[in-house]
């Protein structure tokens, strides 16, 4: 892995027992190396989201953690929208990071201990308009080029554990080596 720097900050913290599209924003949350984030219905070695259970149970969970950025809830917002962190059912909240650009497997320190590796794209489904009608055409879209744009936040998993709160620093430490785009998971 190449050298970490400190690229942004955690606005928030959020998690749920049950699986709902949005999650409550709490003081902090404890990540679990291998498992995700203790008490949300996502966490877990196996896949946990109900729709990937129900093809195959025992794929491995690449989604323990899910980050989104806070300024796609300023980009949204100068549309009309109003979103705030936990909504859109991410973990964590973060601001100063370019998630999306990230390649796989970077790894994230957020915060004093905790560290997770990204593992992919979330690709944003139709939920996100049953949340507020219209939005998932903000969140999942396509570029001048005609590509496929998700916006939506990046998965991933628990390496290292530990408590994780808002205005903890997040630092970015690249793959060494040729680096290979995000995909969605």
């Amino acid at each position: 892995m190449a050298q970490s720097e400190q690229a942004g900050s955690v606005v928030a913290v959020s998690r749920d027992g049950q699986h709902r599209f949005s999650k409550d924003v709490v003081d902090e949350i404890l990540l679990v190396a291998g498992l995700g984030v203790e008490g949300d219905a996502h966490a877990g070695v196996t896949v946990q989201h109900l729709s990937r259970v129900a093809r195959d149970p025992a794929q491995p969970n690449l989604r323990q953690v899910h980050l989104i950025h806070a300024e796609l809830f300023d980009e949204v917002g100068e549309r009309g929208y109003e979103v705030a962190p936990g909504q859109l059912g991410e973990n964590v909240t973060t601001r100063g990071v370019d998630l999306l650009r990230l390649p796989a497997d970077t790894l994230l320190h957020l915060g004093e201990e905790a560290v997770v590796r990204v593992t992919g794209l979330r690709n944003p489904c139709q939920q996100i308009n049953g949340f507020e009608p219209g939005l998932l055409k903000e969140v999942l879209g396509h570029s001048q080029d005609g590509e496929v744009e998700r916006k939506g936040g990046v998965m991933s998993v628990v390496v290292t554990g530990g408590v994780l709160r808002a205005g903890d620093p997040i630092r970015v430490e690249l793959p060494a080596g040729e680096t290979v785009a995000l995909q969605p998971v």
